[in-house]
């Protein structure tokens, strides 16, 4: 697949692109949307006065709680027109049913077949989808959709089950993993105790979800080191939620994932409200395009990233969004120190003594954060503790505090009941 025309334009153009877009974007829902219909009359908001990005300024930013109290004020057309209805996971709160049309369906569609053809996947290639299609869950329906757009192969396995990954690798020869960093980690380990000789499977490279994948100077993390040390496989990251309906994805050369003007306007928001410099970490606040039955304009995703405008040696000249570095509602103010979890994730991934963790925070009585992480480990000792905490001193400044638990005890925590993905991270403030 071809890399999209606009996409490779200069900035001048792209700007002109998107604010045509964001005026028909205004339009649709000044017509559409009894949610923004609402807004830009109680705040005396003309929408055709909104001809610029910049422009947006304007116009109050959309937030989570926006659509958890009017979910169904953000649709925009009849019942009768909606096809399929996704939620978000919940783990920020309430979970948000989206609604998309046949036309939105096929947006997701090309938005994912874009993305993977960003990670250099083509049509001659297999996808073996280790993620879930099913339970109201976006990201394996656009997975599928975007392969099929592309023209590749896909076979749908989902989530867990190391077993049967193995064998439909056997089977069907697959050369693309779609996967959570820490579940190729799994397969590695399945293999390696089993006796499959994964380094020679078809297995090429895997387009990453869920989990960070790189440092924010675009090094891999412990994470992404761990794999690579084991299994020379090439990995891709890609960052999407279930609100932008839009994927940012690295290309071969490494340097954060690429906006697709076409699809989604970016901003990266300080905690002013203003614009960040580039380079600089801020929330990622997007208005989507060509959105048919919800489309969502300024909203804040409460992802922290960096962004970057220079030219890339793919041919793209689009923005790139660096890795997340975390959720804004989960920064974590600890003995003076500002953290996000995928900090505190990456140093205790560097531990090959501990095979699985959760992590804590809740408000001590004096009204400050306190830290606990719970770790499952052969080597329960008063030693060990001490080692993983002087880790912590030693990178980040600060030590939380440290329980061992079993692994069983551990799994629960992570894989909740009605849960799609792994959960490391409980906020309890």
């Amino acid at each position: 697949m071809e890399i999209p025309a606009i996409e490779t334009q200069s900035r001048e153009v792209i700007l002109q692109f998107q604010e045509r877009k964001l005026q028909e974007l205004m339009d649709y829902l000044a017509k559409n949307s009894p949610f923004y219909q609402k807004l830009f009359k109680d705040k005396n908001i003309n929408p055709y006065s909104i001809q610029s990005l910049d422009d947006l300024h304007k116009i109050p930013l959309t937030t989570k709680e926006d659509l958890q109290k009017n979910n169904n004020e953000f649709i925009c057309v009849d019942k009768e027109k909606i096809i399929d209805y996704v939620t978000t996971s919940g783990t920020m709160g309430k979970p948000i049913t989206f609604a998309l049309t046949d036309n939105d369906l096929d947006r997701l569609a090309y938005n994912e077949a874009v993305s993977f053809a960003s990670a250099g996947v083509t049509n001659k290639d297999i996808l073996l989808l280790t993620t879930t299609i099913d339970r109201r869950f976006m990201a394996g329906l656009a997975y599928f959709l975007g392969a099929r757009k592309l023209g590749a192969g896909i076979v749908r396995v989902g989530s867990g089950l190391p077993a049967l990954q193995w064998d439909t690798i056997k089977r069907v020869s697959p050369t693309v993993l779609i996967a959570v960093p820490s579940f190729i980690f799994k397969l590695i380990a399945y293999a390696e105790k089993n006796g499959i000789d994964y380094k020679q499977s078809s297995i090429k490279k895997a387009v990453c979800i869920g989990e960070s994948l790189r440092n924010s100077d675009f090094t891999l993390n412990t994470l992404g080191q761990k794999i690579t040390n084991l299994w020379d496989i090439e990995l891709y990251s890609t960052y999407a939620s279930t609100e932008m309906s839009t994927a940012f994805t690295e290309c071969e050369c490494s340097r954060g994932g690429h906006h697709h003007p076409e699809l989604i306007i970016v901003e990266v928001l300080n905690e002013s409200g203003a614009p960040c410099k580039e380079g600089e970490a801020g929330e990622v606040v997007v208005s989507t395009l060509q959105m048919e039955a919800m489309p969502l304009l300024r909203f804040k995703t409460g992802d922290i990233c960096e962004w970057f405008q220079d030219n890339c040696k793919c041919g793209r000249t689009t923005l790139r969004l660096g890795p997340v570095i975390g959720r804004k509602k989960q920064m974590i103010k600890y003995k003076g120190t500002t953290l996000y979890p995928p900090a505190l994730y990456n140093l205790l991934n560097e531990f090959e003594e501990i095979s699985a963790f959760v992590i804590e925070v809740f408000t001590n009585n004096i009204g400050t954060d306190e830290i606990v992480i719970k770790v499952a480990s052969k080597q329960e000792t008063p030693r060990f503790q001490k080692k993983i905490k002087d880790h912590f001193r030693a990178k980040l400044r600060v030590a939380p505090k440290v329980e061992f638990k079993d692994f069983n005890t551990i799994n629960k925590l992570r894989f909740p009941e009605m849960s799609r993905k792994p959960i490391l991270f409980f906020d309890k403030r």
